[in-house]
């Protein structure tokens, strides 16, 4: 529990958390908040991975999207394929099959898009 009390400090969660707590937990244990936060940041500097109120707002409408970042989320992006360049700090993501099981993965990533 006290895992997820700081992933909801650290994404600067507030009044709607609790109904969210699923998938904090879920992002907390397979580590996704070293990199992303939901909210994008505001002093400036570039994220390591995009906030996930951005990723929604990028794929808002795109039918494909949940497949694709689910994909994503399991094997990684490509280093030389970056769509968030200029964006972030990272240049891409590792594959997190080995964090994160495929379900889980695909309702973070429903949840996200939700944003």
């Amino acid at each position: 529990m006290k895992k997820t009390m700081f992933a909801m400090m650290m994404l600067g969660l507030c009044g709607s958390a609790m109904a969210n707590e699923e998938m904090l937990k879920i992002a907390a244990n397979a580590g996704c908040i070293t990199c992303h936060q939901i909210e994008p940041r505001t002093d400036g500097k570039l994220p390591i991975g995009p906030a996930w109120k951005d990723v929604a707002k990028k794929y808002k409408g795109d039918k494909t999207a949940q497949a694709k970042l689910t994909k994503e989320v399991m094997a990684g992006t490509n280093l030389y394929d970056s769509h968030w360049k200029g964006k972030v700090s990272g240049v891409a993501m590792p594959p997190n099959a080995v964090a994160i099981k495929e379900a889980d993965a695909k309702k973070l990533v429903t949840w996200i898009l939700s944003l």
